[in-house]
């Protein structure tokens, strides 16, 4: 089974934000995947304090989950899902926002340091390691993206995305997981 975990904050409120990327990505994979699978198939599961939905493509298991904790607690649904399920380090990817990157790029990088960010960071320090896959999206910083530079990075992730840059994010494919840490 592969896990793959959007990284976002619960509520309406934070839906369309920049530190939503990981869950609004996770939608879109689940629809794309499960044959049209919308909101309605994801459950909220309280053991994990998480929404997921289990889904089987081409005799692949996929568990995808998103952390209903806010962000900096990230670690605490992840780790009981992993624990829960015994699922292997490599067989997980973790999809969140990344303002070290322009806006729209991407990365998949596995045994890498959090960089600061606190979702991924809370995962490190609850499952000991930092040995599972990362897909960051860039959402660039703001004077990359045609706003004021004194805009703090906690208000900005915390910004809407506009339309325009909504559909750029979900025009991203979610990558496969690689079979193997190299």
């Amino acid at each position: 089974m592969k896990l793959i975990v959007g990284l976002g904050n619960p509520g309406k409120k934070f839906e369309k934000t920049r530190h939503n990327v990981g869950f609004i990505l996770l939608d879109k994979f689940a629809e794309e995947i499960g044959g049209g699978a919308t909101a309605a198939a994801w459950s909220f599961d309280p053991k994990f304090v998480a929404d997921i939905v289990k889904i089987t493509k081409a005799g692949e298991e996929y568990l995808l989950v998103k952390p209903e904790t806010f962000m900096n607690k990230s670690g605490e649904s992840v780790s009981k899902v992993v624990n829960y399920f015994d699922i292997d380090l490599e067989e997980i990817l973790v999809v969140h926002d990344d303002v070290d990157l322009q806006f729209g790029q991407t990365k998949l990088q596995t045994g890498r340091n959090s960089a600061g960010h606190k979702g991924v960071q809370s995962i490190i320090d609850t499952l000991k390691t930092n040995n599972f896959w990362r897909f960051r999206v860039g959402v660039g910083r703001p004077e990359d993206c045609g706003h004021d530079a004194n805009i703090e990075t906690d208000d900005w992730v915390l910004m809407n995305l506009t339309d325009k840059e909504l559909s750029q994010i979900k025009a991203i494919k979610i990558p496969q997981i690689p079979t193997q840490i190299s």
